[in-house]
């Protein structure tokens, strides 16, 4: 028997070494990373300087035209024995304003673009930052499992001697092995938990999936502003979604006066060099005018469309207002519900099982309770070191929502929040 137990123990003992990493991994580090290798923050920046080069490019004129023309020209196609040969050189220009104009279109496409980078970098930001919790409370999972491994050892010593005088049945010998066993299996399954949360860490890096990573260091102070209204004005000032529906809006403002602008003829001139064999050579201009007043209803059409589409995005920039005000409420009672359950757990529960169980386990030895009620006690235990960790990620997850639902970091102080309440052995 003891045979049995000395091997599940060593098993058990030599699995959760194996998960001992040397390093702390500090969120910081992880952020930069992200920053800096992540595939969809990359994309999004060159997104950004493509619409960046648009402007210029719109404001130009339309490349000059060369054309060479030859009048009652002989079947030969002589140029010496033409009637006349003309060289002209073209250019159009368009109404003055109307280059202007594209150009503040096209870089209010720029900002929203560049707007759109800073969302993407929250998002990714966000993502990182669960993630990395995620791991976090991975590991503190294993902590937790190890400890009820080690009480179970205790325990298990405990049923031998008493096993050994008579005082317990052979049966409570046999328990212990059962609930050896059982945290053998919980140690395994949450080894393949970290190698999931770290797999989908090094993703977002931009990391081969099984690439090492060391265990996350501990939250900062866990502190929330009692009131959302403050971060809902942030967030109406600070949301990247916003300004970029701002720029959609002073785009569609432009267009406007663009579609407007459209009604004004657009201009050709022109240059010509005129070579006769035979007679005098000159030169020629000439100047040409668009008649957009022709076909009236084809601008008609056209300023009404600018005019819709900057109606769809005033109305969606309200839409988004509303939106973000609902989100930021939404994730701050979130955060807030974490919070309070995080807090609960330390200042209650914990302090109340951990009691609970040194009060289980001497009343065990002296005979005052069977083995079934001192490893129930023990579960709770468990399950409410368990319960705490998973409040505690939970936490901080809802405040990395949180600080993307305003769209910016948010302070939380100069306090040591480093000190968690971890079981003890």
């Amino acid at each position: 028997m003891r045979i049995v137990l000395a091997v599940l123990l060593l098993g058990a003992g030599a699995f959760v070494r194996a998960e001992d990493p040397p390093a702390r991994l500090r969120l910081a580090d992880v952020l930069e990373q992200a920053r800096e290798r992540n595939p969809e923050i990359k994309a999004a920046r060159e997104r950004a300087a493509a619409a960046a080069a648009v402007p210029r490019r719109v404001r130009a004129l339309d490349d000059p035209t060369f054309s060479y023309e030859v009048w009652n020209a002989p079947d030969s196609f002589r140029v010496d024995r033409a009637d006349n040969n003309i060289l002209r050189l073209s250019q159009k220009v368009p109404f003055p304003g109307k280059r202007a104009l594209a150009e503040v279109v096209a870089a209010r496409d720029a900002d929203a673009a560049q707007s759109d980078v800073t969302s993407v970098e929250l998002d990714v930001t966000t993502a990182v930052k669960r993630a990395f919790y995620d791991l976090w409370a991975a590991h503190e999972l294993l902590h937790v499992y190890g400890r009820e491994r080690d009480l179970v050892e205790r325990f298990a010593r405990i049923a031998e001697q008493k096993y050994g005088v008579g005082e317990v049945a052979q049966s409570d010998v046999l328990r212990a092995q059962v609930e050896l066993t059982r945290l053998i299996n919980r140690v395994t399954t949450q080894t393949l938990a970290i190698e999931s949360t770290r797999a989908e860490l090094n993703a977002l890096l931009s990391r081969p999936p099984r690439e090492p990573l060391g265990v996350p260091e501990d939250p900062p102070a866990a502190r929330l502003d009692p009131e959302a209204e403050a971060l809902i004005d942030v967030a109406l000032t600070s949301r990247p979604e916003l300004r970029a529906q701002q720029a959609a809006v002073s785009r569609e403002e432009a267009a406007v006066r663009l579609a407007q602008r459209e009604y004004f003829p657009d201009f050709e001139f022109s240059v010509g060099r005129f070579l006769n064999p035979g007679a005098r050579d000159g030169f020629g201009a000439m100047a040409a005018v668009s008649i957009p007043l022709a076909y009236k209803s084809k601008y008609d059409a056209g300023l009404a469309e600018a005019r819709a589409r900057l109606n769809s995005a005033e109305s969606e920039l309200r839409r988004m207002q509303d939106r973000v005000q609902r989100e930021v409420k939404q994730a701050h009672v979130r955060a807030q519900t974490a919070l309070f359950q995080r807090n609960l757990f330390i200042r209650t529960h914990i302090p109340q099982a951990e009691q609970s169980l040194r009060v289980a386990e001497s009343a065990y030895q002296t005979g005052g309770i069977d083995w079934l009620a001192l490893i129930d006690t023990a579960r709770t235990l468990e399950s409410v070191h368990l319960e705490h960790f998973e409040a505690e990620a939970e936490f901080e997850k809802a405040y990395a929502d949180l600080e993307r639902a305003v769209g910016r970091e948010l302070p939380r102080g100069s306090e040591d929040g480093r000190q968690r309440v971890r079981p003890q052995g």
